[in-house]
């Protein structure tokens, strides 16, 4: 079986914006999850998250460049209406964190796959989810 993280935004948006805090460091870890040999998969609610900051952070130009690569070079996975429910209940768990419902959708995803999540987010060691480091 292949090893497999799921992405959250914040690397996959860092990665491409030489001037966010984490560039250096989320392109570090893309030679390693390459060098590891590493499957990156995208929820599609962090697909369009990402294209989101893109558009508005680096334009039009660059948010299509990245797009048209992303949709090309990744996997992808699509959840279900049970994994929304399921992650509206992590968010009322966590009442008392700002934690949005793209990264609770993530968790559920996580642990029902099994998988690490690739993010600089500390809210999903809140949620107690596995995290790729």
């Amino acid at each position: 079986m292949k090893r497999v993280v799921l992405a959250d935004t914040g690397p996959l948006y860092a990665a491409l914006d030489p001037s966010d805090q984490y560039h250096r460091r989320a392109q570090e870890e893309l030679e390693r999850l390459t060098h590891e040999r590493r499957e990156v998969i995208i929820v599609y609610p962090i697909l369009f998250e990402s294209y989101s900051l893109v558009l508005y952070r680096l334009g039009k130009q660059t948010a299509s460049s990245w797009l048209n690569e992303t949709m090309h070079g990744a996997s992808f996975v699509n959840p279900t209406a049970e994994h929304y429910r399921e992650a509206a209940d992590i968010l009322q768990a966590f009442a008392d964190q700002r934690i949005t419902l793209f990264d609770a959708t993530i968790a559920v995803l996580a642990r029902r796959l099994g998988l690490h999540v690739w993010t600089y987010d500390h809210h999903f060691d809140v949620m107690r989810v596995p995290v790729w480091r």
